[in-house]
């Protein structure tokens, strides 16, 4: 099912199917520099599983990102609900394969995205959080209109300086 288009992207939802096109993109050094660690195949099967049982309960979750020209897999963005820095919250959150940054395609995905959980969804305000020193991600927040409102030390990523930002409806 596509949840979400852009002149450049589609986004599916998350099929078991997709593990090995994911795992090409969450297992990659570079791609996942900001994370614990890349992912194994079993982290990357858990990732989607997460996002099946998000789109049952919430009917959101995390999708898969493809380009409309050649359909291919670069990416996930979506929406999860989860705890961040023990508050349960509304985490748009976005990871695009390295040989497509510096494309535009981060802003695009999280701006889609971000419209489709306020505009259709009915979420009231929206998270993201990064590490204090992952720019890009800054930027796509800060370009999307979010505003920091903490930083914290993220005991789920090494406890490191991390920044969260908010938008609100």
């Amino acid at each position: 099912m596509i949840a979400v288009q852009t002149d450049r992207l589609i986004f599916k939802e998350y099929k078991p199917e997709y593990a090995n096109l994911a795992h090409k993109v969450f297992s990659d050094p570079q791609t996942m520099f900001f994370w614990p660690t890349p992912f194994s195949i079993n982290e990357t099967q858990k990732w989607i599983e997460r996002s099946l049982q998000s789109y049952k309960e919430n009917g959101f979750g995390r999708y898969a990102i493809f380009l409309k020209e050649t359909d291919e897999f670069i990416g996930d963005c979506g929406i999860l609900k989860t705890e961040t820095d023990n508050v349960l919250v509304h985490d748009l959150g976005y990871i695009i394969h390295e040989p497509f940054w510096n494309s535009g395609f981060g802003i695009e995905a999280a701006k889609a995205v971000m419209e489709f959980g306020f505009k259709k969804l009915n979420i009231e305000s929206l998270y993201a959080n990064m590490p204090f020193n992952h720019a890009a991600s800054i930027k796509v927040a800060e370009k999307l209109g979010m505003k920091r409102i903490k930083e914290f030390n993220n005991n789920k990523n090494r406890s490191i300086l991390t920044y969260l930002y908010c938008s609100v409806k």
